[in-house]
Parts: C-alpha cells; structure tokens; sequence
C-alpha cells in the first residue's frame, strides 16, 4: 500500500521551529520530487517546498525562504522540512505531496500524484 505519512506538527510559539517529517511506505520516495503544500485556515492549499529527485535542487516560496529547509534521506525513504522563525501565519495544515515525475515541477495540485493525511502546525503565543 502507498502511504505518505507526515509527524511533527504542533504547538510552537512565534519564532520558534518545528521540523516535519514526511516517511513513504510503498514505492521509493527518492525516484519522484516532494513537496510540502501549506493549507491555513479557510484558504486553499499552497505549495512552499520542493527537493528533485533528479539533482537534488530545491525550491521555496517566498513566504518562507531563507526560515524553511527541506531535505531528504534516502535511507530512511523520509523527506523532511526545518522549520525555523515560525509566524502566527504559518499555522495550519502541512501536506507531504508526492509528484508525478522526478522534477519539481511548480505547486500545481495535478502535478501531485500522492498527498499525506497532513499535519497540524499551530504557531501562537
């Protein structure tokens, strides 16, 4: 069975970090891009990361380049993501998606071929 499943959320003060975890079960991880797709509160969902397959290149948004650090382990067939500095306004569900191909290509939701059952980040004082 194809599993994402995605650890690591909870309550965190502003300026605090969290780091998430994303482990496959199923079929490698490391033959496709991941991403980790952002839904707040009573918005839509929206990609921050990506880490290729093919060269290992990496991508954020701009809501949070230079604070998020995705990477991955083959070994343990586990992506993560570093989350560092977190904002109020980075609560809400965190999702392990993984692409058709081996390229990041964008945070367009048909390019996701698998997605996690999500995880709760809740940054509040």
């Amino acid at each position: 069975q194809l599993q994402l499943v995605e650890s690591g959320g909870g309550l965190v003060q502003p300026g605090g970090s969290l780091r998430l975890s994303c482990a496959a079960s199923g079929f490698t991880l490391d033959y496709y891009a991941t991403g980790w797709f952002h839904q707040a509160p009573g918005k839509q969902r929206e990609g921050i990361s990506c880490i290729s397959s093919s060269d290992g290149s990496t991508t954020y948004a701009n809501s949070v380049k230079g604070r998020f650090t995705i990477s991955r382990d083959n070994a343990k067939n586990t992506v993560y993501l570093q989350m560092n500095s977190l904002k109020p306004e980075d609560t809400g569900v965190y999702y392990c998606a993984r692409y058709r191909h081996n390229y990041c290509s964008g945070y367009v939701l048909t390019e996701i071929g698998y997605w996690g059952q999500g995880t709760q980040v809740t940054v509040s004082s």
